[in-house]
């Protein structure tokens, strides 16, 4: 079963982005005709999800060079710092710029290339992160992974999808993921689409149905993979993991390969991107907050490998992620080589 949802389309001549700010309550595309308007769109949340921010920038180094082949490296600058903290972007650019010099036509077939092998990479993770899960299983899962935030299918999402459509899943816990919500408006919309069964949860909430006994496995994804197995996703993913640890859940990180950095030897060396504190302050413009008040608003944190049950990607399944078995996993031949 793969989802019908398409955020990223390539249209002849321009890119459409599903704006993600307007869901649930509308589905509206952004028509992007220039780098400028890929990166404002990244940068502003529209478009989110690192597999699909790397697609989106892909596409949008093809509407530089279609306008202008000596563009590329501001292009390409302008991009990668849309939004730093997302590996899998910078991992799309560097593979655009290793056929920059040839026709735009061949950087077209690169990009859709990369949303192509998304999508299978999505469909195996998906096998594989389902395949460690028992029938009757309670899942816990935070943000959105679904095919809103990659080429089709998701990555922890994908494995939530499969399992329903094997007949594994009980339930679906969702959190509500502020202060953008994306569970809430995204992962939920998904899932209740699908007729698969799903309860939104406060985030505060998270710890106490794990305490529940409700929850057997946490299920999230990754926008940067260490050396090591440390792993930076949404804000709020190491206190999921920490209640996880204390109750006996499973915890589980759902990523395409592109996603490890072993340039980062362990999670600290990861840049966390801090955002403006209105996020905090306000929701849609509203003030929820004292006028001028301060704030600290980091939206990755890093959860260490020490308490990661298993990270999946396309290449297969890792248990209790060490360097050493990093590095091995990485040496494995994909399937879809």
């Amino acid at each position: 079963m793969t989802s019908v949802v398409r955020p990223v389309v390539w249209a002849e001549d321009h890119l459409k982005l599903l704006d993600q700010r307007l869901l649930p309550q509308q589905e509206r595309y952004l028509e992007c005709r220039t780098v400028e308007d890929v990166a404002a769109a990244i940068r502003g949340m529209a478009v989110r999800g690192a597999p699909a921010i790397a697609i989106a920038a892909a596409y949008g180094l093809v509407l530089a060079v279609r306008r202008d082949l000596d563009s590329y490296p501001q292009a390409e600058q302008v991009l990668a710092q849309a939004r730093p903290t997302a590996v899998n972007l910078r991992w799309a650019l560097e593979r655009m710029r290793g056929v920059i010099p040839r026709s735009p036509q061949t950087l077209l077939e690169t990009a859709q290339r990369i949303h192509e092998e998304d999508l299978q990479q999505n469909r195996r993770m998906a096998e594989i992160g389902a395949a460690l899960l028992p029938r009757g299983v309670r899942v816990l899962t935070h943000c959105n992974t679904g095919a809103l935030a990659t080429g089709g299918h998701g990555t922890a999402l994908g494995v939530i999808r499969t399992a329903h459509a094997q007949g594994k899943l009980e339930q679906v816990y969702a959190t509500e993921t502020r202060p953008w919500l994306q569970g809430a408006r995204l992962t939920a919309w998904e899932l209740q689409r699908e007729k698969i069964p799903v309860q939104l949860i406060a985030d505060g909430a998270a710890a106490f149905v794990m305490a529940q006994k409700k929850v057997d496995w946490v299920i999230v994804g990754a926008d940067r993979i260490a050396a090591n197995g440390d792993t930076a996703n949404k804000i709020g993913t190491y206190a999921l993991a920490v209640a996880a640890r204390r109750h006996r859940v499973k915890f589980m990180v759902v990523a395409p390969g592109g996603t490890f950095d072993l340039r980062c030897a362990r999670g600290a060396d990861i840049p966390i991107e801090e955002r403006a504190a209105a996020e905090l302050a306000e929701f849609q413009g509203h003030p929820v907050a004292p006028a001028g008040l301060a704030a600290y608003n980091p939206v990755f944190d890093v959860t260490p490998a020490a308490l990661i049950t298993a990270i999946v990607c396309e290449r297969g399944s890792l248990l209790s992620p060490t360097a050493r078995t990093v590095a091995a996993l990485l040496r494995r031949r994909s399937s879809l080589s």
